[in-house]
């Protein structure tokens, strides 16, 4: 049986947190009733015309930093066109030759093994309406009812180089994207919310070949369970069909969660097949060093960063540490000094008196020091402020199942 090698490229679509739309001044507030944060600009109404808002390429200008781009300083809109209920004008704003944001990569670890994945492109557009179902996927819908809040809300599209080999890759990738987005307060992640939501475009080739085999692309995976399961069945359909005597279609394929298939949807387009060409009603966007460097200057520490200064600063190993900066939140509250719990009753055979421990549990570091220099610690109790809170405790069983219990 021919060996294949799987090729992966990932576009990340993230919402920016802005509070009005790219290019009017419509809320971008999620929740509310269908079509109420609309008005002619992003109707797409004759004879609106749109206005960039500032924030948008600020945010822009942020992740492309973050995430080790090269800034264009010269860039511009462009019209997609292409035809589909969820867009009112027929023609997306989006870049197509001069996006904001060149080259860059994010660092991965995945089964101890270091890789980097190169980022091709960053660029800015509208987000497109949302088509609810009446069934479960749009292959199974009788109707489907629109709603044109989220249209022009405001995207940057992170494009991969197709540089993962594996499902497990793309979800390690996808994982520390979302966290620098996260950390750089440019997108809210809330992927149950559709804040960001990545199309994998996968394809195989047999080992030792030159040439990439035809991609298929699965369309808004919006959970990292999606992106991994429906990469793994794709996968082993692509090799089916080969080993079967047929070729893959390039085409676009929507992922059925209840089924655990992927599904056709129709061919997939190429970039003349949208009849790119420059955004008439928007100026091209010149930026200058000034500009990139205010922008730089507001970058927190980012996750590499908080990684390398945990693991040198307080000794953690690098599996520990990668966890605590895996999410903002928990890395903000690791930091955090003198939560002191309410009350700690620690293991009797401890050579210390439980005050004395309880004099020493005013930060988690602590907490981890304690713990991890005996063998047979056990918590009770009721610790409000230190131990209850979730990523911590997440992060105790983590770090030793066997070595203690946490009864609350």
């Amino acid at each position: 049986m021919t060996k294949y090698i799987t090729v992966i490229g990932l576009e990340v679509h993230a919402e920016l947190k802005t509070k009005t739309k790219a290019f009017c001044s419509c809320s971008t507030a999620f929740g509310s009733l269908p079509n109420t944060h609309v008005c002619p600009v992003c109707l797409g109404m004759p004879g609106a015309l749109p206005v960039l808002n500032k924030q948008v390429v600020d945010f822009a200008i942020k992740a492309g930093l973050a995430l080790n781009c090269d800034i264009q300083k010269y860039n511009k809109f462009d019209r997609k066109n292409y035809f589909y209920p969820d867009l009112s004008k027929n023609y997306q704003i989006s870049q197509f030759d001069k996006p904001i944001c060149l080259g860059g990569h994010i660092d991965i670890v995945v089964d101890g093994e270091h890789k980097r994945i190169g980022v091709t492109r960053i660029h800015m557009e509208e987000d497109a309406g949302k088509l609810n179902h009446s069934g479960a996927t749009i292959s199974t819908s009788d109707s489907s009812a629109v709603d044109y809040n989220r249209a022009g809300v405001p995207l940057i599209e992170i494009v991969s180089e197709p540089d993962m080999r594996s499902a497990a890759e793309a979800r390690a990738y996808m994982e520390n994207l979302k966290a620098i987005l996260e950390y750089t307060d440019v997108c809210d992640c809330k992927m149950q919310e559709g804040s960001l939501r990545c199309d994998a475009n996968i394809s195989i080739m047999p080992e030792g070949a030159k040439e990439f085999g035809t991609r298929a692309e699965i369309k808004n995976l919006n959970s990292f369970r999606a992106l991994e399961r429906a990469i793994n069945y794709e996968v082993e359909r692509q090799k089916e069909v080969l080993e079967d005597g047929g070729h893959v279609v390039q085409e676009t394929r929507t992922w059925d969660e209840a089924n655990g298939v992927t599904l056709s949807m129709r061919s997939k387009e190429e970039a003349h097949d949208y009849r790119y060409f420059p955004e008439p009603d928007l100026v091209p966007v010149q930026l200058d060093d000034a500009w990139i460097e205010r922008i730089r200057e507001t970058l927190p520490e980012l996750p590499a960063q908080r990684q390398a200064r945990l693991m040198s600063e307080h000794g953690l190993p690098e599996y520990d540490a990668s966890q605590i900066v895996s999410t903002k939140a928990m890395a903000e509250y690791f930091d955090e000094p003198g939560h002191m719990p309410d009350f700690l009753h620690l293991h009797p055979e401890l050579p210390e008196p439980p005050a004395y421990y309880c004099r020493r549990l005013t930060s988690f570091r602590t907490v981890l020091q304690v713990l991890s220099s005996y063998p047979v610690p056990v918590i009770y109790g009721k610790c409000h402020s230190l131990l209850q809170n979730q990523y911590r405790l997440k992060y105790l069983l983590r770090r030793n199942r066997s070595a203690f219990s946490v009864l609350i």
